[in-house]
């Protein structure tokens, strides 16, 4: 196991024949145990890590940026086809989810989650939701977030709405009992309190520009709308998004039921 965050994501590039998104790289790291944490935001932390080395060690930095969010070793082979006198523009900067930049980290949208499915929710007046960066990495309650969330029947979008003076959770289970409840299964949502290591979540003074804004809004509609003729992401888009996570007083139904299950089956064989 490597001592710091930093040697092991030098590892997992190492390893690697190609350059990776910083969120690959924090994956890998936990997968192979090359590093351990029981902090909430691994792949914020591996972007921090590198856009900082980036930033502060200039030229000494084994990293390099070659895409949005995407690094590699300056002397691995994927770094030799960039060449090294390539200007650093705004564009080219590397991107901080750790606020090490401020221009280039100024988006709205902190985190957001995809396609939750309604039944791993614990439906009551304050509901808690869980979601996760990576497998791996501890759970997050976005039940006290804020932003804009959208109701699907499947895949196809029935409501948009927003949860400012009423958090997210509250918002979403009040679509439970009204004339939407029998209409939706899933939900996404996009949120403006961004989530600390320890997977608290805190409001940001908001820095964003107009430019910012309208492309932040520009990715947010292709994010969950996914126009066919938009082949990828917003360019500003760099909220992190996470994978929905079962809430824990499901997971003790689930076991209660499979020990019900075999007792019954014992008792029925004997």
């Amino acid at each position: 196991m490597e001592k710091s965050w930093k040697e092991a994501i030098k590892k997992v590039l190492a390893e690697s024949s190609t350059p990776l998104h910083y969120s690959e790289i924090s994956e890998q790291i936990l997968s192979r145990g090359y590093y351990e944490t029981d902090g909430a935001t691994p792949a914020a932390t591996v972007n921090a890590q590198i856009s900082s080395s980036i930033k502060h060690d200039g030229e000494k930095s084994p990293f390099m940026r070659v895409g949005k969010g995407i690094f590699t070793l300056k002397s691995s082979l994927a770094a030799a086809i960039i060449p090294a006198s390539t200007p650093i523009s705004k564009q080219n900067k590397p991107e901080s989810l750790a606020k090490l930049d401020v221009e280039l980290s100024d988006s709205i949208i902190h985190s957001f989650g995809m396609y939750w499915q309604r039944d791993l929710v614990v439906w009551r007046n304050d509901p808690k939701m869980y979601g996760k960066q990576q497998a791996l990495s501890k759970p997050v309650d976005f039940g006290k977030q804020k932003g804009i969330y959208i109701l699907y029947d499947h895949h196809t979008v029935v409501y948009v709405g927003r949860s400012i003076d009423r958090p997210l959770g509250k918002r979403l289970f009040e679509h439970t009992v009204d004339r939407l409840g029998s209409r939706w299964n899933r939900f996404s949502w996009f949120g403006l309190l961004d989530v600390t290591q320890e997977g608290n979540l805190q409001e940001t003074a908001l820095n964003t520009s107009l430019a910012s804004l309208v492309a932040t809004l520009e990715a947010l509609l292709i994010e969950a709308l996914e126009p066919p003729q938009n082949r990828k992401r917003g360019d500003d888009f760099s909220a992190i998004e996470y994978i929905q996570d079962i809430d824990p007083e499901l997971k003790e139904k689930e076991i209660q039921n499979t020990l019900r299950a075999i007792e019954q089956k014992m008792r029925g064989g004997s």
